[in-house]
């Protein structure tokens, strides 16, 4: 389990990385429009917040695997992160609907950003959404619980 968290860790670090490189080097300097730029780095940024902080739990989460449950400072802190981010996601849509951007393709790109954030956020935090490709559609419809929400069920009832 500690060599599968530490994949899933570096693997939403790196991701995270990638998007905000890609973001900066390729896409903002093609766009030439100022509005799909601030749309595009609207929605982006609470994707990032939130893979950050899937690869910051996953690799903290090494620590007390099939040994203890979460500590309950980190349970205080991702918990405060359930909320935050909704409002990071909300601030980013507003953002987005601001700064709509003038070309049909950037809008729509900007919107798969978000909704992506959006995707990140469920799966972490509301239901499981991410199992390999082969198994995705027979397993997604048995609504698991994220294994994030079931370390926070199980640090709140500890005394």
């Amino acid at each position: 389990m500690r060599r599968k968290y530490l994949n899933l860790g570096v693997g939403e670090l790196v991701a995270a990385m990638v998007f905000a490189v890609v973001a900066a080097a390729f896409i903002t300097p093609r766009l030439g429009d100022p509005s799909g730029a601030a749309a595009l780095w609207s929605a982006l940024i609470p994707l990032l917040v939130i893979l950050v902080q899937a690869g910051a739990y996953w690799l903290a989460a090494r620590g007390w695997v099939n040994r203890r449950p979460m500590p309950a400072g980190f349970a205080a802190v991702y918990g405060v992160f359930r909320v935050v981010d909704l409002a990071v996601l909300a601030a980013g849509l507003a953002g987005v609907l601001v700064w709509w951007p003038e070309s049909i393709g950037t809008a729509m790109g900007v919107l798969a950003v978000w909704v992506f954030g959006v995707l990140e956020y469920v799966n972490y935090f509301v239901v499981r959404l991410a199992y390999p490709l082969g198994r995705w559609f027979t397993t997604v419809g048995e609504w698991r619980t994220p294994r994030l929400v079931q370390d926070l069920g199980v640090a709140a009832r500890q005394p």
